[in-house]
C-alpha cells in the first residue's frame, strides 16, 4: 500500500491501547502473528485459543463499548480438512471448502447456526450493510446479492451465485449478555498467506 492509508496499519498493541482509552476506530482488523494464528502445522492451538480469550473478554470488559460490538472469528483457510459442502462457482478464482465464523456480541443470536452462504466478502457486505455503505465495485463479491434459500438444501443459494451479509446472525432488538453465533463461510481458493 502506497497512500496515506497505510498509516491506518496498526499492531496489536495499538488496539489494546486504543481499547483502553475509548479511542477504537469503527472497524478493526486483528490478525495475529504466526505461532499465534491458528494455522495448521505452524502455530499452537492452546497459544491461539488463549489470544482469543484476551481479545474478547478485553473488548466485553470495556461494558459501553461491548453493547455496540461484534467480533467475528474466523480463519483464512481451512487447513486442507475435507468438507463435502457445497463450493459456489462464483467467479474465476472460485470459492473454498466451508471454514467457521463465530460472531460475539450481545446482539448475536444466542446458539444459532447460520447456514446462509458466505465467504470472507461477507464480512465487508456485514460491513456495507451496518453502515449502509455501497459495494466496492459492480464486480466485487460484496456486490452479489444476499441468497435465497433453497427449500432443499439451504447451504445452496437458489439464487447462486449470492454471498450472504451475515444479518441473520443477528436479533439487533433484543441484546443478550455474551452470546455468540456460530456461522459457516466458504472461503476463497486464492492462496491467502
Amino acid at each position: 500500500m502506497t497512500t496515506e492509508l497505510r498509516n491506518n496499519i496498526q499492531g496489536l498493541t495499538d488496539f489494546y491501547s486504543d481499547l483502553q482509552n475509548g479511542t477504537l476506530p469503527a472497524v478493526s482488523f486483528i490478525k495475529p502473528d504466526s505461532v499465534l494464528d491458528g494455522h495448521p502445522g505452524s502455530s499452537i492451538p492452546i497459544l491461539y485459543e488463549a489470544f482469543l480469550k484476551k481479545l474478547v473478554t478485553s473488548v466485553q470488559a470495556q461494558t459501553e463499548l461491548y453493547q455496540t460490538t461484534v467480533i467475528f472469528i474466523t480463519t483464512d483457510e481451512s487447513g486442507g480438512t475435507y468438507d463435502s459442502g457445497y463450493i459456489q462457482p462464483i467467479d474465476f478464482f472460485g470459492d473454498g471448502p466451508r471454514i467457521p465464523l463465530i460472531a460475539v456480541s450481545p446482539y448475536a443470536k444466542p446458539g444459532y447456526i447460520d447456514h446462509t452462504y458466505g465467504d470472507h466478502a461477507s464480512l465487508l457486505k456485514f460491513i456495507e450493510a451496518n453502515w449502509r455503505l455501497k459495494p466496492l465495485s459492480s464486480r466485487s463479491r460484496d456486490n452479489l446479492p444476499n441468497p435465497s434459500a433453497n427449500a432443499g438444501n439451504p447451504y445452496v443459494p437458489a439464487n447462486s451465485p449470492a454471498l450472504g451479509d451475515l444479518m441473520t446472525m443477528f436479533d439487533f432488538t433484543h441484546p443478550q449478555a455474551g452470546t455468540a453465533a456460530a456461522g459457516v463461510s466458504n472461503g476463497t481458493s486464492s492462496g491467502h498467506n
